[in-house]
């Protein structure tokens, strides 16, 4: 067993054990070998393993602040569970190369469309990441909502975990070279997917 299937089994038993934790539409998710992008609201550090522990037959590939890989323990850990740098606001092209070589070979790209975390749990603006790497690779874009139900976490609080049916390409609406404002556009329109299954977990807790 490798160390991401290890983490994963442990995080499963572990969010288990403390948090009352239900997942809901795994049925939406690509078969195994079709590349796509999860994206998902971003409240907690929770969040990555969170949605790892949901994709039994995929290996999420994250994409996460350069940072993050700067911290002695946390940096090489992650790196070696497939994360990989990006540098904000920089206008990374590496990183986005490699966002799209993930997606073409077949692999789950996970991305956080607002870019840091929401401290009031109110969704923020969409960076444009997810659509862009979408239209270079035509990959579905699953969208995820992550909802913890009051302001503090603690034992056997309950969290919801909601996956929608896949965007498709012709849902995005993008022209074969797409101006900012396309962008712009389906990036909102990706996030107000995400807002309905937040607002759905929100309605049933």
């Amino acid at each position: 067993m490798g160390l991401y299937s290890f983490g994963r089994v442990v995080c499963r038993a572990l969010f288990r054990l403390v948090f009352s934790v239900k997942i809901y539409g795994v049925e939406n998710l690509p078969p195994e070998g079709q590349g796509f992008l999860t994206v998902c609201n971003h409240q907690s550090y929770l969040d990555p393993p969170l949605l790892g522990i949901c994709l039994r037959h995929h290996q999420l590939v994250f994409m996460a602040k350069a940072e993050l890989f700067e911290k002695p323990i946390l940096g090489p850990l992650i790196k070696k569970l497939g994360a990989f740098p990006v540098s904000r606001g920089k206008g990374d092209t590496s990183a986005l190369d490699r966002a799209v070589e993930t997606v073409r070979q077949g692999h789950s790209l996970a991305l956080f469309p607002e870019g840091t975390r929401s401290l009031t749990g109110e969704p923020l603006k969409p960076k444009s990441g997810a659509v862009v790497i979408a239209s270079q690779t035509g990959g579905d874009i699953v969208p995820a909502a992550i909802y913890y139900k009051g302001k503090h976490k603690h034992f056997r609080s309950k969290i919801i975990i909601r996956f929608g049916k896949p965007i498709k390409q012709q849902e995005l609406q993008l022209s074969e070279h797409p101006a900012p404002s396309e962008i712009k556009r389906a990036s909102q329109f990706v996030m107000g997917k995400i807002i309905e299954l937040l607002d759905e977990s929100k309605k049933e807790a």
